[in-house]
């Protein structure tokens, strides 16, 4: 693979590198979420990837070891994807740290859930859910820490260093166009959104603006606190009872969640949830929904919606699956 190649950096460049002291996990950089109706960011400056409807992954490697996948809170992931650290290792350099996301290769997040919660390689494989990896950035390529540099130096070298292995491991393609009429393109196709990306931005993990979320469906993660006793021809359980942590760290109710299940889903939610029952209700505005039963508030969902009513309730939810990488959300998106 190809070496960073000093001379060819410009000197703040070369002094924003440090030295990687280890390959290990670093925190993912988060893309900040617009309100509906925001212009993109000028073409000028910024670039645009198709935003990706999967799990995020962090890979690693130290020289002389295999690749190791983590979830963006840290945990390990090696074992549901056990096809990306097969291909990592023959096209990734001998140590490095990359950014990137896993996808079911039918595009729908669903299908991911017969893989997340899995640590046995042998039945992740057996699942049948064919996967590919999207990568999209570099922090750490062999002795360097190339975080301070900008992406538009970081993407071409990512290029550079990666051998992709389509389908299973490509890198994220770079779309070309006018900002807006790409946000309506990808709308019209179907997609999630767009990821625009500041050019002259460093890596820096956590959520900030130089990543943006241009979002053609409104998603959100929440906290589920309960569920509803099933009712009719519904077995298992009938709706979930999700909210979200507001800035003073309370769980606001944000509705209950009916629809979207499928039998696999109603039983992997309710062998998820029972461990979890508490007669103690933890959201701070008590909901009052017949049969309602309550759990600590530890599990985060995907819930896509509508829109916020005015008494800050969800309009339209429909349960996506779970997200055991990601935390437990803070604040609501507009």
């Amino acid at each position: 693979m190809a070496p960073l190649d000093l001379a060819n950096l410009p000197p703040e460049q070369v002094r924003a590198l440090r030295r990687a002291v280890d390959a290990d996990f670093r925190p993912p950089m988060l893309a900040a979420s617009t309100k509906a109706g925001d212009p993109p960011p000028p073409r000028e400056g910024w670039s645009f990837e198709r935003k990706l409807d999967g799990v995020r992954l962090i890979a690693t490697r130290e020289r002389g070891e295999r690749p190791r996948l983590w979830s963006r809170n840290h945990k390990p992931a090696d074992a549901s994807y056990p096809e990306v650290v097969d291909a990592l290792d023959e096209a990734g350099p001998d140590r490095f740290v990359l950014d990137g996301e896993v996808v079911a290769a039918d595009g729908r997040f669903g299908s991911l859930q017969a893989r997340m919660h899995l640590n046995d390689p042998r039945r992740a494989r057996a699942t049948g859910v064919e996967i590919e990896c999207h990568l999209f950035d570099l922090l750490v390529l062999d002795d360097l820490d190339v975080t301070g540099l900008p992406l538009r130096t970081r993407r071409p070298l990512l290029e550079a260093v990666v051998a992709p292995r389509p389908p299973l491991l490509v890198i994220s393609p770079l779309l070309d166009g006018d900002p807006l009429a790409l946000r309506d393109e990808a709308c019209a196709d179907g997609w999630e959104g767009l990821i625009a990306k500041r050019l002259d931005a460093p890596y820096v993990g956590g959520r900030g603006h130089d990543w943006r979320k241009l979002k053609c469906v409104r998603d959100q993660e929440f906290v589920i606190g309960g569920w509803t006793d099933p009712a009719g021809s519904r077995q298992v359980l009938g709706a979930l009872l999700v909210g979200y942590h507001d800035d003073e760290g309370r769980l606001r109710y944000a509705g209950k969640v009916g629809t979207g299940f499928d039998d696999a889903a109603l039983r992997l939610l309710r062998s998820t949830l029972d461990p979890l029952a508490t007669p103690t209700n933890p959201f701070v505005d008590a909901p009052r929904e017949r049969g309602q039963n309550f759990v600590r508030p530890e599990v985060v969902c995907q819930v896509g919606f509508g829109e916020w009513t005015s008494d800050g309730r969800l309009r339209h939810p429909r349960y996506q699956g779970l997200r055991p990488d990601k935390g437990v959300p803070v604040a609501r998106e507009h």
